[in-house]
């Protein structure tokens, strides 16, 4: 058993990030009085996150109501929306309930008697991951069925590998989960758009969460792709700027499985808290990291392994160990939206991200009175800013059709895109494990890029 040094929790010498993050206990910035669910330090290795705060279970706002007035435009072209979303592979967990905010989406809009006088069409495709081209086949079928846009990839590198395809043929990529800093300078011809922030704002919120627990050095398990890399560094960066020390960090390849040596090189730095920025492979690390003596308190997962491993590991394996998701927490009315949809949901990551994807494209045809994809794409800016709020499809289309200017604020927080067509402003969720292995909210924070 490797025992690790004791280290007495400390204030973290926050930075003033360049991006602005604001610490909230919640969304609504509730009480900081821990509670008697606080998370469970771990003394031995000198851990002892701030307690969360009750989160509590608040719905979205209401839309506007009553019926949606008919549009004045119809199109020959019905809009078609291609979904290229994981249900193979090393992120097929995301793939649920990102299939499940694209359809809660499409149903919500033709209920309301659809986009410019034509109920919208969906088409699923899987994306697979980067040891296949399941994504570039979907691809071609997509493009070749018509799609205006497509929701997807989940993966920042599965997301590279067609990026070029889809907005080469002047069709829209708005995706739901791609974290990677590349997208924001990539010559994409205007087409691309994404509702989760780039990965400089989840590395700078968890590199500060470590040091806040008290966290004096990190050892790091990092999946070499343009994820896990640019994730990693901008979780060193930050870590390192509020008065700590990255020990360790060692890289595997998608597709390994053997990890050993990995584990091995990062327990014997000694770290006080180790950053998982993996896949699914999290499932084969976590056991080889707790049969080593290190504590679930010690661990910080991401977005890339935020899952429900109640099936995978022994109750109690993951209890304490913390991890963070762009996007705010899932509210109780739209998890059982959700649910109604697809009864299977285990969890809600990225549902929330597909759905406002969904909406905007459609409120952008709507704005554009077009259902091409480079129309649509010139008006996703306008409908994320400076207008009367909006949340939904039904409130925000009957502002457009009665001349008003929009600003949709939805389900993953407000969106409000750079020119870029990166969200300038997220909040991040920060996840506790519970003992059946399962995750439960414990505090956001937002920031602005």
């Amino acid at each position: 058993m490797t025992s690790l040094p004791q280290v007495a929790p400390r204030i973290a010498k926050l930075t003033a990030l360049s991006i602005g993050v604001a610490l909230l206990a919640t969304a609504c910035g509730g009480s900081s009085t821990p509670t008697s669910t606080g998370s469970a330090s771990a003394a031995a290795a000198g851990i002892a996150c701030p307690a969360p705060s009750a989160t509590g279970s608040a719905t979205t706002a209401a839309g506007a109501g009553g019926s949606v007035p008919a549009s004045t435009t119809t199109t020959p072209t019905p809009l078609k929306i291609g979904s290229l979303l994981p249900t193979t592979g090393s992120l097929a967990f995301l793939g649920p309930p990102e299939i499940a905010g694209v359809n809660l989406g499409i149903k919500e809009i033709n209920d309301a008697g659809g986009v410019l006088g034509k109920p919208v069409e969906v088409i699923h495709r899987d994306s697979g991951d980067t040891k296949t081209d399941i994504a570039t086949q979907s691809t071609t079928a997509l493009l070749g069925s018509g799609v205006s846009a497509v929701v997807g990839a989940a993966s920042s590198g599965v997301s590279k590998t067609v990026i070029n395809q889809i907005t080469g043929a002047g069709v829209i990529q708005f995706s739901p989960a791609n974290t990677s800093p590349d997208f924001t300078t990539w010559d994409d011809k205007g087409l691309y758009w994404r509702t989760a922030p780039s990965d400089v704002l989840q590395g700078k919120v968890l590199g500060n969460y470590m040091a806040t627990c008290g966290a004096q050095t990190v050892g790091m398990i990092v999946l070499n792709d343009a994820y896990g890399t640019g994730l990693a560094k901008n979780v060193k960066s930050s870590f390192e700027a509020a008065g700590g020390k990255v020990v360790a960090e060692e890289l595997f390849n998608e597709g390994d499985s053997q990890f050993s040596s990995q584990v091995d090189k990062v327990i014997a730095a000694k770290p006080d808290a180790i950053a998982l920025i993996t896949f699914d492979q999290a499932k084969s690390i976590v056991p080889l990291m707790t049969g080593k003596g290190i504590k679930p308190t010690q661990m910080f997962l991401v977005d890339g392994n935020m899952s429900d491993y109640s099936k995978d590991f022994q109750a109690g394996t993951l209890k304490g160990a913390q991890g963070t998701i762009p996007g705010t927490f899932a509210k109780d009315d739209f998890k059982k939206k959700l649910l109604a949809i697809d009864p299977a949901l285990k969890d809600y990551s990225y549902a929330g991200e597909s759905y406002d994807a969904v909406n905007l494209i459609a409120l952008a045809s709507e704005a554009a009175k077009s259902t091409k994809g480079t129309d649509i794409a010139a008006q996703l800016k306008a409908v994320s800013e400076t207008g009367d709020k909006c949340n939904d499809f039904p409130s925000c289309v009957t502002l457009l059709r009665n001349g008003k200017d929009i600003d949709y604020d939805g389900q993953s927080g407000p969106v409000t895109f750079s020119e870029a067509g990166d969200p300038t402003e997220a909040y991040i969720g920060i996840y506790e494990f519970q003992d059946d292995n399962k995750y439960t909210p414990a505090k956001e924070e937002f920031g602005k890029l």
